[in-house]
Protein backbone atom coordinates (compact mmCIF):
# COMPACT_ATOMS: atom_id res chain seq x y z
CA UNK A 1 0.00 0.00 0.00
CA UNK A 2 0.74 3.72 -0.35
CA UNK A 3 0.06 6.90 1.81
CA UNK A 4 -0.28 9.01 -1.01
CA UNK A 5 -0.07 12.75 0.33
CA UNK A 6 -2.74 15.16 -2.25
CA UNK A 7 -2.67 18.90 -2.37
CA UNK A 8 -6.50 19.32 -2.73
CA UNK A 9 -6.13 22.83 -3.60
CA UNK A 10 -7.35 26.38 -2.07
CA UNK A 11 -10.99 25.23 -1.51
CA UNK A 12 -13.20 25.02 -4.84
CA UNK A 13 -13.68 21.18 -5.63
CA UNK A 14 -12.53 21.41 -8.85
CA UNK A 15 -9.18 22.87 -8.51
CA UNK A 16 -7.66 19.45 -7.28
CA UNK A 17 -5.69 18.00 -9.78
CA UNK A 18 -6.83 14.47 -12.18
CA UNK A 19 -4.13 12.83 -10.50
CA UNK A 20 -5.20 13.88 -6.99
CA UNK A 21 -8.82 13.13 -7.81
CA UNK A 22 -8.41 10.05 -9.27
CA UNK A 23 -6.30 8.79 -6.29
CA UNK A 24 -9.05 9.76 -4.24
CA UNK A 25 -11.29 7.54 -6.29
CA UNK A 26 -9.16 4.83 -5.50
CA UNK A 27 -7.82 4.93 -1.92
CA UNK A 28 -10.00 3.04 0.67
CA UNK A 29 -8.54 5.30 3.47
CA UNK A 30 -8.98 9.37 3.21
CA UNK A 31 -7.49 11.49 5.59
CA UNK A 32 -8.83 15.04 5.43
CA UNK A 33 -9.10 18.17 7.44
CA UNK A 34 -12.32 18.81 7.43
CA UNK A 35 -12.09 22.83 8.51
CA UNK A 36 -10.45 22.93 4.88
CA UNK A 37 -12.08 20.56 2.97
CA UNK A 38 -14.94 20.92 0.47
CA UNK A 39 -17.48 18.30 1.25
CA UNK A 40 -17.49 18.21 -2.61
CA UNK A 41 -14.58 16.49 -3.18
CA UNK A 42 -15.01 13.45 -0.89
CA UNK A 43 -18.01 12.38 -3.38
CA UNK A 44 -14.81 10.80 -5.32
CA UNK A 45 -14.11 8.26 -2.58
CA UNK A 46 -14.80 4.62 -3.68
CA UNK A 47 -17.91 3.43 -1.70
CA UNK A 48 -17.64 2.15 2.06
CA UNK A 49 -14.24 4.19 2.14
CA UNK A 50 -12.87 5.25 5.41
CA UNK A 51 -13.34 9.13 6.11
CA UNK A 52 -10.86 10.31 8.96
CA UNK A 53 -11.70 13.96 9.73
CA UNK A 54 -8.17 15.25 11.00
CA UNK A 55 -9.33 18.27 12.28
CA UNK A 56 -9.37 17.17 15.84
CA UNK A 57 -6.46 14.87 16.18
CA UNK A 58 -3.11 14.30 17.39
CA UNK A 59 0.00 14.07 15.14
CA UNK A 60 0.29 10.52 16.44
CA UNK A 61 -3.30 9.27 16.06
CA UNK A 62 -3.08 10.59 12.32
CA UNK A 63 0.11 8.33 11.76
CA UNK A 64 -1.71 5.57 13.86
CA UNK A 65 -4.80 5.44 11.41
CA UNK A 66 -2.14 5.37 8.49
CA UNK A 67 -0.11 2.72 10.25
CA UNK A 68 -3.29 0.43 10.61
CA UNK A 69 -4.09 1.41 6.70
CA UNK A 70 -1.06 -0.30 6.09
CA UNK A 71 -1.60 -3.31 7.78
CA UNK A 72 -4.26 -3.94 6.37
CA UNK A 73 -3.14 -3.09 2.61
CA UNK A 74 -5.56 -0.59 2.29
CA UNK A 75 -4.15 3.13 0.17
CA UNK A 76 -4.42 6.34 2.30
CA UNK A 77 -5.21 9.38 0.69
CA UNK A 78 -3.95 11.76 3.01
CA UNK A 79 -5.46 15.17 1.72
CA UNK A 80 -4.11 18.25 2.35
CA UNK A 81 -5.24 21.67 1.65
CA UNK A 82 -3.18 24.30 -1.15
CA UNK A 83 0.10 22.42 -2.03
CA UNK A 84 1.85 19.76 0.69
CA UNK A 85 4.87 21.70 0.07
CA UNK A 86 4.04 24.44 2.52
CA UNK A 87 2.69 24.45 5.94
CA UNK A 88 1.32 21.19 4.95
CA UNK A 89 2.35 19.46 8.59
CA UNK A 90 4.16 16.37 5.48
CA UNK A 91 7.75 16.81 7.10
CA UNK A 92 6.32 15.29 10.38
CA UNK A 93 4.20 12.65 9.14
CA UNK A 94 6.59 11.12 6.53
CA UNK A 95 9.76 11.20 9.28
CA UNK A 96 7.09 9.00 11.39
CA UNK A 97 6.04 6.93 8.14
CA UNK A 98 9.83 6.24 7.23
CA UNK A 99 10.08 5.32 11.10
CA UNK A 100 7.10 2.80 10.75
CA UNK A 101 8.65 1.13 7.28
CA UNK A 102 4.90 2.47 5.50
CA UNK A 103 5.89 3.78 1.78
CA UNK A 104 4.41 6.84 0.92
CA UNK A 105 4.14 9.60 -2.36
CA UNK A 106 3.75 13.14 -3.38
CA UNK A 107 1.10 14.65 -5.23
CA UNK A 108 1.16 18.10 -5.51
CA UNK A 109 -1.86 21.17 -5.56
CA UNK A 110 -2.66 24.48 -6.02
CA UNK A 111 -1.03 26.74 -3.44
CA UNK A 112 -3.12 29.20 -1.66
CA UNK A 113 -0.81 32.42 -3.06
CA UNK A 114 -0.86 31.10 -6.57
CA UNK A 115 -4.64 30.97 -6.22
CA UNK A 116 -4.89 34.34 -4.11
CA UNK A 117 -3.04 36.02 -7.25
CA UNK A 118 -5.26 34.36 -9.46
CA UNK A 119 -7.90 36.36 -7.65
CA UNK A 120 -5.99 39.37 -8.21
CA UNK A 121 -5.48 38.86 -11.69
CA UNK A 122 -1.75 39.74 -11.05
CA UNK A 123 1.21 37.84 -11.99
CA UNK A 124 3.79 38.36 -8.99
CA UNK A 125 7.14 38.72 -11.05
CA UNK A 126 7.05 41.54 -13.28
CA UNK A 127 9.84 42.91 -15.81
CA UNK A 128 12.17 45.21 -13.60
CA UNK A 129 9.62 45.80 -10.79
CA UNK A 130 9.95 42.38 -8.79
CA UNK A 131 11.34 39.16 -10.13
CA UNK A 132 11.32 37.78 -6.56
CA UNK A 133 8.73 36.36 -3.84
CA UNK A 134 9.33 35.42 -0.33
CA UNK A 135 6.93 32.72 1.19
CA UNK A 136 6.48 33.23 5.12
CA UNK A 137 4.12 33.49 7.93
CA UNK A 138 3.91 35.64 11.35
CA UNK A 139 5.17 34.80 14.40
CA UNK A 140 2.50 34.00 16.47
CA UNK A 141 0.76 31.11 19.09
CA UNK A 142 2.81 28.45 16.58
CA UNK A 143 6.44 27.17 16.14
CA UNK A 144 8.72 29.71 16.37
CA UNK A 145 10.60 30.85 13.48
CA UNK A 146 13.91 30.25 12.43
CA UNK A 147 17.01 32.70 13.50
CA UNK A 148 17.08 35.40 10.39
CA UNK A 149 14.28 34.56 8.79
CA UNK A 150 12.35 38.13 10.16
CA UNK A 151 9.76 40.23 8.22
CA UNK A 152 11.97 42.64 8.78
CA UNK A 153 15.03 41.04 6.73
CA UNK A 154 12.99 39.93 4.07
CA UNK A 155 11.18 43.50 3.94
CA UNK A 156 14.58 44.79 3.66
CA UNK A 157 15.18 43.61 0.05
CA UNK A 158 11.83 45.00 -1.23
CA UNK A 159 10.82 42.04 -2.80
CA UNK A 160 7.08 40.96 -3.24
CA UNK A 161 5.86 39.21 0.30
CA UNK A 162 3.46 36.65 0.56
CA UNK A 163 2.41 35.87 4.24
CA UNK A 164 0.47 33.00 5.14
CA UNK A 165 -1.30 32.37 9.04
CA UNK A 166 -0.44 36.20 9.39
CA UNK A 167 -3.78 37.85 9.33
CA UNK A 168 -4.37 37.49 12.79
CA UNK A 169 -0.81 39.52 13.35
CA UNK A 170 -2.20 42.06 10.79
CA UNK A 171 -0.95 44.99 13.37
CA UNK A 172 2.57 43.73 13.80
CA UNK A 173 3.20 43.28 9.99
CA UNK A 174 2.73 46.14 9.24
CA UNK A 175 4.95 48.01 12.03
CA UNK A 176 7.83 45.23 10.71
CA UNK A 177 7.07 46.39 7.22
CA UNK A 178 6.42 50.11 7.50
CA UNK A 179 10.31 51.44 7.70
CA UNK A 180 10.77 49.05 4.38
CA UNK A 181 8.00 49.24 2.15
CA UNK A 182 7.07 52.74 3.10
CA UNK A 183 3.15 53.68 4.03
CA UNK A 184 1.73 53.50 0.38
CA UNK A 185 3.39 50.64 -1.22
CA UNK A 186 0.35 48.36 -2.25
CA UNK A 187 -1.09 45.64 -0.37
CA UNK A 188 -3.49 43.04 -1.29
CA UNK A 189 -5.64 40.55 1.49
CA UNK A 190 -7.34 37.68 -0.37
CA UNK A 191 -9.35 35.79 2.13
CA UNK A 192 -10.89 31.99 1.35
CA UNK A 193 -9.57 32.83 -2.33
CA UNK A 194 -11.73 30.10 -4.83
CA UNK A 195 -14.72 29.79 -2.42
CA UNK A 196 -17.77 30.87 -1.96
CA UNK A 197 -17.10 33.10 0.83
CA UNK A 198 -13.74 34.81 -1.18
CA UNK A 199 -13.04 38.14 0.18
CA UNK A 200 -10.57 40.43 -1.18
CA UNK A 201 -9.00 43.60 0.20
CA UNK A 202 -6.67 45.95 -1.91
CA UNK A 203 -5.01 48.56 -0.11
CA UNK A 204 -1.87 50.09 0.81
CA UNK A 205 0.14 49.38 3.93
CA UNK A 206 -1.19 52.64 6.13
CA UNK A 207 -4.73 51.67 5.44
CA UNK A 208 -4.68 47.97 5.63
CA UNK A 209 -5.03 47.00 9.42
CA UNK A 210 -8.25 49.04 9.20
CA UNK A 211 -9.86 47.24 6.58
CA UNK A 212 -8.94 43.70 7.53
CA UNK A 213 -10.35 44.39 10.36
CA UNK A 214 -13.68 46.18 9.22
CA UNK A 215 -13.60 43.36 6.86
CA UNK A 216 -14.24 40.79 9.53
CA UNK A 217 -11.10 38.67 7.43
CA UNK A 218 -9.72 36.11 10.49
CA UNK A 219 -8.76 33.09 9.26
CA UNK A 220 -7.41 31.33 5.44
CA UNK A 221 -6.16 34.73 4.00
CA UNK A 222 -2.59 35.39 1.86
CA UNK A 223 -1.82 39.04 2.19
CA UNK A 224 0.82 40.28 -0.33
CA UNK A 225 3.15 42.91 -0.30
CA UNK A 226 5.20 44.82 -2.93
CA UNK A 227 5.29 46.89 -5.57
CA UNK A 228 4.10 44.12 -8.33
CA UNK A 229 0.62 44.76 -7.28
CA UNK A 230 0.41 47.94 -8.82
CA UNK A 231 2.80 47.04 -11.57
CA UNK A 232 2.17 49.65 -14.19
CA UNK A 233 4.31 51.00 -17.63
CA UNK A 234 7.22 48.08 -17.20
CA UNK A 235 8.63 46.63 -19.83
CA UNK A 236 7.60 43.50 -21.54
CA UNK A 237 9.87 40.70 -21.10
CA UNK A 238 12.73 39.33 -22.68
CA UNK A 239 11.22 35.81 -23.45
CA UNK A 240 9.24 36.80 -26.22
CA UNK A 241 11.43 40.05 -27.79
CA UNK A 242 11.97 39.94 -31.28
CA UNK A 243 15.81 41.10 -30.50
CA UNK A 244 16.12 37.84 -28.75
CA UNK A 245 18.63 35.42 -30.47
CA UNK A 246 16.16 31.71 -30.86
CA UNK A 247 18.98 29.63 -32.72
CA UNK A 248 21.01 29.64 -29.23
CA UNK A 249 18.50 30.12 -27.06
CA UNK A 250 15.96 27.29 -25.04
CA UNK A 251 12.57 27.15 -25.95
CA UNK A 252 10.13 30.35 -24.85
CA UNK A 253 7.48 29.16 -22.36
Amino acid sequence: MTVYFIGAGPGAADLITVRGRDLLASCRVCLYPGSLTPVELLEHCPDGARLVDTADLTLDQIIDEQVAAHARGDDVARLTSGDPSVYSVMAEQMRRLDAAGVPYDVVPGVPAFAAAAAVLKRELTVPTVGQSVVLTRAQARSTSMPAGEKLANFAATGTTLALHLAVNRIEQVVEELLPHYGPHCPVAVVAQASQPSEHVVRTTLAEVVDQVRAAGITRAAVIFVGPVLAAEGFPDSFLYSSDRDRSTQPASL
